[in-house]
């Protein structure tokens, strides 16, 4: 599992114009299993994605269809952890 620390390298204006094409970008990698939650950083100055891959090259693979990513918006950092405890909703995340 990834944590995925998205940091705006651009003007708000810039990412608000590919926000869009993210969102969908978003929805993709959910449909596909990929991500499990995401969300704007407070104050908005990027990103957190929690990403659910089996290797750090898939989710590179992943991240370089981002349209943050290929309009160089944003830099990312991936941090690998493995879960050892969570809420009920996401036991399923445990291995054992």
């Amino acid at each position: 599992m990834f944590i995925i620390n998205l940091t705006y390298k651009a003007e708000l204006e810039k990412v608000d114009f590919f926000l869009k094409d993210h969102i969908e970008f978003l929805y993709k990698q959910y449909a596909l299993g990929n991500f499990l939650t995401s969300g704007r950083k407070v104050p908005r100055t990027g990103g957190i994605n929690l990403a659910n891959t089996k290797s750090k090259s898939e989710l590179e693979k992943i991240i370089n269809e981002d349209p943050f990513k290929k309009n160089e918006l944003a830099d990312y950092e991936l941090i690998e952890f493995v879960p050892s405890m969570a809420c009920e909703q996401l036991s399923f995340l445990i291995q054992n």
